[in-house]
């Protein structure tokens, strides 16, 4: 679980938001947190302390007076040893008390007195929000070293439509797990691809292959949470995009080939791991073929596609370039073989017919110096291993 033996005080404040307060609770004690709820008088008059107490398994804070704390310091010993302190919702008022330093409740006395890092999912009305007070304050207390999560944009409980809304929960635990992650590639600029490409037959058919691109989104996902600004090419696939990842969706090798060419000026590290098709139809119909009576199939013609990670890997100045290759066999001399034909400095191979789909890899890390393996596991802790490899050898900045 992402978060086990993590302790987080969360903090509820008094906004309609508050309801998703206590589906943020269960997501964060899904990944393993344990979690001490911190209420506001005004929050209690949106949900019950009741429910927070039984998601949590915990007694629920509320009185800065409360002599269940036997030294009654409950505002000084709610947070100690806290791994964080987690604000959602943060309400206009809130962020107005935490960044002046006020401490009138049980909730902006342990803002004062934490030792731990701070966290604040704000939400309000986009007027609210849009308020040069508020602005003024959430610049304040970014400055204090406080991280602020999101808004979002969307509809809002008061029928209007902007920027003001809280993050739904998954994302505010997602963010939370991001946290707490070591910025390896803190400042870098990293450019990826990811999942397949489609080469059209006629406009209803096409080539393509079986890469899901999960890999390629759990690396830009890793990537992310250790610091990097990440752009992610991606071929045509359902998966949602990883929160603060820039993607540009393509379906040609051709377009892939454009898009990342376009992009990859600025780079630190370009990733491939989609799953380019080496060929495209060079005679593909501008309409559908049609099957005639003893006609037999279609004569398809095929063209070379351009080869991406090479032509990356040669420009004068490239980043440093990572490739994938999965294999069906002879894997380690393929991969090793395919780092020195392509020019780039680390190869990732894997059995491409054995993990397709799935949720799992086994990954071969190739390089000058040999062979190394990472044990099979989940793509996302898989692809947190390879950023920490890859920060590893990344040359120093000048």
């Amino acid at each position: 679980m992402e978060l086990d033996g993590r302790k987080i005080v969360l903090g509820v404040t008094g906004g309609v938001a508050a309801y998703k307060a206590a589906e943020l609770l269960r997501a964060l004690t899904r990944e393993g947190a344990a979690v001490q709820v911190v209420m506001t008088e005004a929050a209690t008059r949106f949900v019950g302390t009741a429910t927070f107490q039984a998601l949590s398994g915990q007694p629920v804070w509320t009185d800065p007076w409360d002599t269940r704390m036997p030294n009654g310091m409950a505002h000084i010993d709610l947070t100690r040893g806290a791994d964080a302190l987690l604000v959602a919702p943060a309400t206009a008022d809130a962020m107005g008390k935490f960044a002046s330093g006020l401490a009138d409740d049980l909730l902006s006395t342990l803002a004062l007195a934490r030792e731990c890092p701070m966290l604040l999912a704000p939400a309000m009305n986009r007027q609210m929000w849009e308020h040069p007070a508020t602005q003024r304050n959430a610049r304040q207390l970014e400055a204090d070293g406080v991280l602020l999560l999101g808004p979002a944009e969307g509809d809002q409980a008061c029928g209007e439509v902007g920027a003001g809304r809280m993050l739904e929960p998954e994302d505010i635990a997602e963010d939370v797990v991001a946290f707490f992650q070591p910025r390896l590639l803190a400042g870098r600029r990293v450019l990826l691809t990811a999942g397949p490409t489609f080469e059209p037959i006629d406009p209803v058919r096409g080539i393509t292959n079986r890469s899901s691109g999960k890999m390629g989104y759990a690396l830009a996902r890793a990537c992310r949470e250790a610091g990097a600004l990440v752009t992610l090419v991606s071929g045509p696939t359902a998966l949602p995009c990883p929160r603060g990842v820039q993607r540009i969706d393509v379906q040609t090798a051709r377009q892939m080939h454009e898009a990342v060419m376009a992009h990859v000026a600025p780079q630190d590290v370009f990733v491939a791991v989609a799953a380019v098709a080496d060929w495209r139809v060079a005679n593909a119909s501008q309409h559908k073929l049609k099957k005639t009576e003893g006609g037999g199939p279609p004569r398809l013609e095929f063209a070379e596609n351009p080869d991406i990670l090479a032509q990356v890997a040669r420009l004068p100045d490239a980043p440093f370039c990572v490739g994938f290759a999965a294999e069906s066999e002879s894997l380690e001399a393929n991969a090793a073989a395919k780092r020195v034909r392509k020019g780039v400095p680390l190869l990732v191979g894997n059995m491409g017919a054995d993990t397709f789909g799935l949720d799992d890899n086994e990954l071969l890390l190739v390089d000058a110096a040999g062979a190394t393996r990472l044990p099979r596991g989940g793509k996302l802790p898989l692809a947190r291993r390879l950023v920490a490899e890859i920060a590893r050898r990344l040359p120093a900045r000048g």
